[in-house]
């Protein structure tokens, strides 16, 4: 069973339909919408600042979502999927974003709808991230724009995730 804890009288929630494995980790003020998934070995901690996931998203294997005391919520909206080991810090992800396998987005970043940040990357504190174009690279840059085929990715993706959470209900 994952184990989901209270923090100062702050207990996490999630709306219908959502998996989430049983040994993830969740714990105080964390908020997830429906149909979201939250895979093997991720941990959302909202033990110093407020973490908001909405529908529709994914958070994969070993991901870590966090934030900062007093200075960094983290907002990650809806159709999102953060890859596998990927790090969530501080930072606002609007909807239809990709984070890649192993990237690190940092404080006070802000992702525009239709990005995909490559895996690997380092997303720096304070970036700011185009609507439309993929970053990547340490530090991450912008790279190119999202490919029709990237942008049906970004679309599709999140239905996956509903699915293969089927799998495990």
């Amino acid at each position: 069973m994952a184990l989901i804890l209270p923090v100062l009288d702050k207990n996490p929630s999630w709306g219908e339909d959502c998996f989430i494995a049983p040994n993830a980790t969740i714990v105080g003020d964390v908020t997830i919408g429906t149909h979201s998934s939250v895979w093997f070995n991720a941990v959302i901690r909202g033990d110093v600042n407020t973490i908001t996931i909405g529908d529709y998203s994914n958070i994969q294997d070993g991901a870590v979502i966090h934030a900062t005391y007093k200075k960094a919520a983290t907002t990650i909206g809806s159709r999102v999927s953060v890859g596998h080991n990927a790090i969530v810090h501080g930072c606002t992800l609007h909807d239809n974003v990709l984070v890649g396998m192993g990237a690190i987005v940092m404080d006070k970043v802000i992702v525009e709808s239709y990005c995909i940040i490559a895996a690997g990357s380092v997303v720096l504190e304070n970036t700011y991230c185009e609507s439309g174009y993929i970053y990547g690279g340490t530090p991450a840059k912008k790279i190119k724009p999202i490919t029709e085929e990237q942008r049906a990715l970004l679309n599709y993706l999140p239905d996956n995730y509903v699915m293969y959470s089927d799998w495990f209900k």
